[in-house]
């Protein structure tokens, strides 16, 4: 098992606690996803996990190889699962599988860190993610497809104030990791928790 496998299965655990642990009005809360309620951020966390590599490709062609429709069908096709289904199936994918094991596991720890923040923050969770998590969770959301964080950090120079993380070069932004990696995301949620002659470049790029 590879280091960034062992990462992601941390995460997946840790995912798996935090929902074991919510209400029933917390799975329906709204998160930080626009749209998307809490179950179903979860839902699509886990929603490539069971797919084959034919299924896999079968759900990219009905959502035209557009990223937001391609996630709405996994969300709509576990709509009918219910919270103890899907955090015994969160449990269940620890390791994860198919799509999300790629890469050495590396899509599922960077969207489970950033989805199990999109849960946290709208239902008041804090989180303290374990420093050498986040670290390579910051990394690997620089150039991954899906979050496009080099994009929007591009001629800015982000910096960490609570782990030994920066990059780049040019107007400062500086904040929790966590809040850097949510920014990369394009969370303005995170926005008031950083600082620095860059911040309102990146929350235009952000709200672009």
């Amino acid at each position: 098992m590879t280091d960034t496998m062992r990462l992601a299965c941390a995460e997946r655990e840790d995912f798996a606690n935090l929902l074991a642990g919510l209400s029933p009005p917390q799975w329906e809360h709204p998160s930080l996803c626009e749209r998307w309620r809490v179950r179903d951020v979860v839902a699509h966390v886990l929603s490539y996990d069971e797919l084959s590599r034919w299924e896999l490709v079968r759900r990219f062609l009905k959502g035209g190889l557009v990223p937001d429709r391609i996630n709405a069908i996994g969300v709509a096709e576990y709509a009918a699962r219910s919270p103890e289904q899907l955090t015994e199936l969160m449990r269940a994918c620890i390791p994860p599988r198919g799509l999300m094991s790629a890469f050495g596991g590396m899509p599922a720890l960077v969207d489970g860190t950033i989805h199990q923040q999109d849960i946290r923050r709208p239902l008041g969770i804090p989180r303290a993610i374990p420093p050498k998590r986040l670290q390579r969770v910051l990394d690997f959301a620089l150039r991954a497809p899906a979050v496009r964080g080099a994009w929007r950090a591009r001629g800015l120079r982000l910096v960490a104030t609570d782990v030994d993380w920066s990059h780049g070069r040019g107007e400062e932004v500086s904040g929790p990791g966590e809040a850097l990696l949510m920014a990369m995301a394009a969370r303005p949620d995170a926005l008031n928790q950083l600082s620095g002659a860059g911040k309102e470049i990146l929350a235009q790029r952000i709200n672009r």
